[in-house]
């Protein structure tokens, strides 16, 4: 038996963070978080394969989770895509991401994204 890769969903939202764990369980180990602070807690021990990333946490902001895994080296194989509703910070942190979703989000347009942007073992 494989193991599925290791995905990350940071998303304060109950109903958002258990929809995209649904909506990713089939193809990814999860792990769900639901504050800033316990997201850098996890990374510090944990390196996924993909992080779906909230913007508006708190604790630790979405952005500064996104400096922290783009600063360290092990993460540079990690995939992430932001989830916000915001247009502009969207926008402003495009670069850093590998692929922003503006709120609401399909989950249907999760997976297929998720999946394509992860490299195939």
């Amino acid at each position: 038996m494989t193991s599925k890769p290791l995905a990350f969903i940071i998303e304060d939202d109950q109903q958002l963070n258990q929809l995209f764990g649904l909506t990713l369980k089939a193809d990814f180990d999860i792990v769900q978080i639901y504050d800033g602070s316990e997201a850098l807690s996890n990374l510090g021990q944990q390196t996924p394969a993909l992080i779906v990333l909230d913007m508006n946490l708190p604790g630790v902001p979405g952005p500064k989770i996104l400096e922290y895994v783009r600063a360290e080296a092990r993460f540079s194989h990690t995939r992430v895509i932001l989830a916000t509703a915001d247009a502009l910070q969207a926008d402003a942190l495009s670069d850093q991401a590998d692929i922003v979703l503006l709120k609401p989000v399909s989950p249907a347009q999760l997976k297929d994204l998720a999946k394509r942007i992860l490299p195939q073992s």
